[in-house]
Formats: C-alpha cells, structure tokens, sequence
C-alpha cells in the first residue's frame, strides 16, 4: 500500500475564503501557516483580476494571472504576512466591500537564500518537504541558461512570469514534456517553443532556458513557481476526457483540496476547482485562471472530489470532452496516511 509523504496537508496548502469590509488594514487569519505565496480571487460583487502576491518579490506586489501585465506595487493590496495569514488593505482586488473572496496559499521556507546551482544566480524560497519553491532570477538571453530551483526533486510543474515589463505566463508541464508550452492566461492549446525550455526537461537542482523573452530576455527579470510531486499531496499530470456525465476519474493518491484544469490539445478556458467554496460533492464552483470574470457556478462543469482522486460529471468541453487535459492538483489528506490509516471520500 502507497503511504503519504505528508500526513497533514493544511500546514503547507489552504484555502481561505472571506468577506471583504474596504478597511485598512484588515488581517485574514485561519491559514493555519504565514504563507509564502497568496493567490487572491473576488468571487462576487464585482469582477477584479487575480492577484498574485509572494513573499520573494515582497508584499505590496501584485501580479495578475489572466493579463501579462508586468508586476504592479499596489500599497492597500497585500501588506504584510504574519504566523496565520496575512494583512490586506483596501484595495477592491484584496477587499471590496461586501465582496465574497477566496485566496490558495502556500507554504515555501518563510525565508530566501542565494543559489548559485546553475548559471544564473537566482533568490530562493524552497520547501523540499511539499515540493514547492519561489525563485527569482534575472534573465541573459542565452539558449541553455539553467537556474537553480531549491527544490532537491525534478519539478513536474513550474510557471514562469516576467516581472518588469509585458510578458505571458509561460507554464512547463511534464506531461506537455520540454518542448511544449502552454500559458496561463491565455485559453490557446499547448504550443511547441524551442525557445522557453532549450527542448531541455529539468533536473533535480535547475531548470534550463532557452531565449524566450517571456523566460529568458537580458536584463529581464522574473518570477517561477516550482512544483516537485509529493506522494499523498501534490499530483501535476494529465489525462483523457470522454464527453460523458459519468466523466473520467483521475487517481491522484489523495482527496483534493485544489484541482486546476486546462486542455492542452484544443483551446478552452482553465478551472480551478477547491474544497472550501462548496463543501460537498458535485462541485460546480469555479475560477478562471485566465479572465477575470466573477466566480462561475454552472451545472455543467460538476466533477467530485473522491478520496484518491477526482471524477469528472460533465460533459463540457473545458474539462472532459474527447480531448487532453492537464492539471495540478494538491491535497485536503492522503488516501492513506503514513501509519496506514485510510481517508474517507467526502
């Protein structure tokens, strides 16, 4: 039987959903850890970007998954990180008033340090225990430039973001393997690019770049969320819709807390689906990584949550027609701890 590695998922992945009150400052606590990387969405009341916000480029820096927008200091934004949470300001992306809002947060090191494991120097966030770290980098414009990630285990997954000027968020998948693209806030299938990756797959201390400007122009600077997978926590893969309600069902070893979707063979919009914002199955709760529309509820993108996996219950195209899709996924508890102790499906 495959134990977890991590018996506790929430002490390095939770969601948090709340209600915005327009006050600065207003603390958001209940995370149960200070996270390291915030993902802000409102999902009522309005329609806002997302906002990214990490604790390696620093607080009051925003960046927005659905535009290429290069970084923007937004001071009523996110304030400062603390042992539960965070504090915002009021800035309506953080804190509109009566809006209803979910956040995704991360647990990296709470720390940063210098890594001088591949060519360029880059600043480092890294938790090795679950897989995920936050790096920072300057580019050089030269096709084979690998950078250190922090992570001790091959990524399967990282998302790179160009800071100081325009630039797509360029995502390597392992499945889409290191010829292939494929953009966050953009709906377009995966795209084969020798430039973003060099046609290079990563190792366990770098990633390689090629000459892309979205990864890798001179004197750029940049941003990359990196994904080692972790038994009984983290799963980056993908899989084969079947345009039926009793859709695909797709192992991951664990009940989610987070599940996003993208088809990578045909244009569609990404999901993203958690635990929180509704708490039972089917789920038909979703946000959209790549606009920034309010939070989407129709019937027909129902999937459960089950206890080693998710399932899929729809027939729409975004997430289970006759086409590829990849996704990430991280845990709400192992399918089976590391004493052998089972999860029940919700």
């Amino acid at each position: 039987m495959a134990y977890t590695d991590i018996d506790d998922p929430t002490i390095y992945f939770n969601t948090k959903l709340y209600t915005g009150n327009a006050t600065n400052p207003t603390t958001i606590s209940g995370i149960g850890f200070q996270p390291d990387w915030v993902w802000t969405k409102l999902r009522s009341g309005g329609t806002e970007a997302h906002r990214l916000c990490d604790a390696v480029r620093g607080v009051t820096k925003d960046l927005f998954s659905d535009a290429t927008d290069g970084e923007a200091t937004n001071t009523i934004g996110l304030k400062s990180f603390n042992s539960d949470g965070y504090v915002i300001g009021n800035s309506n992306g953080y804190n509109l008033n009566s809006g209803t809002f979910v956040s995704w947060n991360w647990l990296a090191s709470n720390t940063t340090a210098s890594n001088t494991q591949g060519d360029i120097t880059s600043t480092v966030s890294a938790n090795t225990t679950s897989g995920f770290s936050i790096v920072s980098y300057t580019g050089n414009n030269s096709a084979g430039a690998t950078v250190g990630h922090g992570l001790g285990a091959v990524p399967k997954w990282f998302i790179v973001k160009r800071r100081n000027a325009s630039g797509g968020w360029v995502v390597y998948n392992e499945a889409l393997g290191n010829t292939k693209i494929i953009e966050l806030h953009d709906t377009s299938a995966s795209q084969t690019s020798s430039a973003a990756w060099n046609n290079t797959s990563p190792s366990s201390t770098t990633f390689t770049l090629g000459d892309y400007t979205s990864t890798n122009t001179s004197g750029g600077t940049y941003i990359a969320y990196c994904f080692a997978e972790k038994k009984g926590y983290s799963k980056f893969g993908s899989y084969q819709g079947n345009s039926s309600n009793d859709g695909t069902f797709v192992y991951t070893g664990f009940r989610p807390a987070f599940v996003m979707i993208k088809s990578s063979s045909d244009s569609s919009t990404w999901h993203l689906a958690d635990n929180k914002r509704i708490g039972y199955n089917p789920l038909n709760y979703r946000a959209q990584p790549n606009n920034s529309n309010a939070e989407y509820t129709g019937v027909e993108i129902y999937s459960d949550f089950l206890s080693n996996g998710f399932k899929l219950r729809n027939t729409d195209t975004d997430t289970n027609g006759a086409r590829t899709y990849i996704y990430m996924a991280f845990a709400e508890a192992p399918f089976v701890t590391s004493t052998g102790i089972p999860t029940t499906a919700r």
